[in-house]
């Protein structure tokens, strides 16, 4: 698709949260507001020329490498939410994207995201096949306190699921989408601290992608203040979370 004439380097998206996204407590679900952010991210790569059907011109997809989400409020269902997306950096296969979700004109949800390019082909990175120097970059503009980094995984940790990679975890891309790594964790923490709240950031990375029918474990290790889980395939680790409490 060509560039949209009312494309901008700085995009934003109104969503409404209906009920389906929503936890017991009438909040939106952690993964649902990944959900958000990504499609808002996927629509501003629309308007820009470089969205998912641009790309499989060439056998490429954008993939979620790492993503730090911080929170300090969630949205309930019926609100109307905005979100603003921007790109810090872009260079040959990766990128930097900022997010940031509001709550009427308040910031409530800030998030970075690194991407890769992905030859769906090939399962392997390669530099984007696309134009993208109409995108204005904002390195120093960050939706973040804190920048992600290498999640620890050098604890003592437990086996507490096994799971088989099925046909409704798989998503556009033919892999297990990013989202199904964070649901099966979360839906092995503590439920209470999900329902309350209680989740002041989390933070995740994805090293490895699953495929159908793949056997996984997952593993949780949990200190006073934080959770983490990593999920393991043939004893090699595909995906780390990690779960800052407040």
């Amino acid at each position: 698709m060509p560039i949209s004439p009312n494309f901008t380097s700085i995009f934003s998206k109104d969503w409404e949260i209906n009920f389906t996204q929503c936890a017991p407590n009438g909040y939106l679900k952690y993964t649902e507001l990944c959900n958000l952010l990504q499609m808002t991210a996927a629509a501003h790569s629309e308007v820009g020329g470089i969205s998912f059907t641009d790309m499989q011109e060439f056998h490429q997809a954008w993939v979620l490498s790492r993503m730090r989400v911080e929170i300090s409020e969630l949205p309930k269902w019926r609100d109307v939410v905005t979100i603003k997306t921007w790109i810090n950096s872009l260079e040959n296969s990766r990128s930097v994207r900022a997010l940031e979700m509001y709550i009427n004109g308040k910031k409530n949800v800030g998030s970075e995201t690194f991407w890769a390019v992905f030859n769906t082909q090939l399962r392997r990175p390669e530099a984007l096949a696309l134009p993208y120097e109409h995108f204005e970059l904002f390195p120093d503009d960050k939706a973040t306190r804190e920048t992600f980094s290498k999640i620890n995984l050098n604890h003592d940790k437990e086996m507490v699921f096994e799971k088989t990679v099925r046909l409704s975890d798989l998503d556009i891309v033919n892999h297990a989408n990013n989202v199904k790594y964070l649901e099966w964790c979360l839906d092995l923490a503590d439920e209470n601290k999900i329902v309350n709240q209680e989740i002041e950031s989390f933070e995740m990375n994805f090293m490895k992608e699953l495929s159908l029918k793949d056997q996984i474990v997952v593993h949780e290790n949990n200190e006073q203040d934080t959770s983490i889980f990593s999920i393991t395939k043939e004893d090699k680790t595909c995906f780390a979370l990690q779960l800052n409490w407040k």
